[in-house]
């Protein structure tokens, strides 16, 4: 059962559907930091005024509020998935609303079996560098900024979903291979491949933080 997770069963065990509701809002609470952050690193600069990634992630709540009970009945996947998977769907359909020919102007690619936004390589560059420099620095950082976007856009497509999905995102490395159809050993090669060559232009200490669960 893809949705047997300890949140799976704690809305099971609620009585009613007021109970269940009340337990689903407090269980997405949970999730919408990791949320918007996928978001985030997935909408297209040229409408981050036009999008709030809140009014996504509210949209997406009360669609899953109102998917909720065909959910528990099927499970088809584990519970935060199904929320990534919505909000990805809600963000898709703004972008194409917006991109009329989304397809020549947005580049996507397959997660769970389903078309979404590529990550954008100058959202992960700047959450790579998440340090706020001195005046003095705002040059070098900005060319570090610079080295680390072109060396993201050179990234094999599904390596740049897999550093998304894993150092961000931190999906397991299981659930970052069927989110792309691809092994858990290859889902970890291409993680710590595209990872190592990132650290080569990040200088400093410890370069880029690993983070996720194993």
């Amino acid at each position: 059962m893809q949705g047997d997770t300890q949140e799976v069963k704690l809305l099971l065990s609620c009585g009613s559907a007021e109970s269940r509701q009340k337990t689903f809002a407090g269980l997405f609470q949970q999730h919408r930091n990791r949320l918007r952050l996928m978001l985030e690193l997935r909408l297209d600069p040229r409408l981050q005024r036009r999008i709030d990634p809140s009014d996504v992630i509210q949209e997406a709540y009360l669609e899953a509020a109102r998917r909720l009970d065909a959910y528990l009945k099927d499970l088809p996947m584990p519970f935060y998935l199904w929320l990534h998977r919505l909000a990805r769907q809600r963000l898709l359909a703004l972008h194409r609303h917006h991109f009329l020919e989304c397809r020549d102007v947005c580049r996507e690619v397959r997660i769970w079996g389903e078309e979404t936004l590529e990550t954008s390589s100058a959202a992960l560059a700047t959450h790579l560098l998440r340090e706020e420099p001195s005046p003095s620095g705002c040059a070098v950082l900005a060319e570090i900024r610079a080295q680390l976007r072109e060396a993201l856009e050179r990234l094999d497509p599904v390596d740049r979903e897999v550093l998304a999905l894993r150092h961000f995102e931190q999906l397991s490395f299981g659930e970052v291979a069927k989110a792309l159809g691809i092994e858990a050993s290859a889902a970890s090669k291409r993680y710590y491949r595209a990872l190592g060559r990132l650290k080569k232009i990040v200088s400093g200490p410890g370069g880029i933080p690993k983070k996720g669960r194993e």
